[in-house]
């Protein structure tokens, strides 16, 4: 397991041959990238600010990670959360997940996401043509990551 929450940009490549390099246990590798967008509630983004709590985020995606190792059969997760100010197309979120089997690997790095949406500790503040505003939480976020509670 790898949780990272960082300033500067990550290489999508190097981060998946680290996760499974030298392990022939794994057969699959399920991969989400974020990005910032250029619209949200449309109004034009021009850059966005994700702020958070260092010890408490760090701790909040390492839990994540355990619940998921505890679901599924994985042989590594790699988690990167961006901060700071990002522009459109900038990549913010990585979320990786290995595993024997596809299925696992798959419904983990899902897994993954919904419960970072709806669980991590970030705040985000979008600049917009009509000024700034804090992006609240939404409620299919919040119904994605429902629909792990009876699994």
């Amino acid at each position: 397991m790898s949780v990272s929450v960082q300033r500067h940009d990550f290489d999508i490549s190097a981060e998946i041959t680290d996760l499974y390099a030298g392990n022939t246990k794994v057969g699959a590798i399920a991969s989400f990238i974020g990005l910032v967008r250029d619209m949200n509630d449309g109004l034009n983004v021009t850059e966005i600010e994700l702020e958070h709590y260092p010890s408490m985020t760090q701790k909040c995606l390492e839990s994540i990670v355990q619940q998921a190792e505890k679901r599924w059969d994985l042989n590594g997760v790699r988690i990167i959360h961006r901060f700071g100010t990002l522009k459109p197309a900038d990549q913010i979120v990585l979320v990786i997940a290995s595993s024997s089997h596809r299925s696992d690997a798959f419904e983990a790095c899902e897994f993954l996401m919904d419960y970072l949406k709806t669980q991590a500790p970030f705040w985000k503040k979008e600049s917009t043509e009509v000024g700034e505003r804090w992006v609240e939480a939404r409620k299919s976020d919040d119904e994605a990551a429902s629909r792990w509670n009876s699994s």
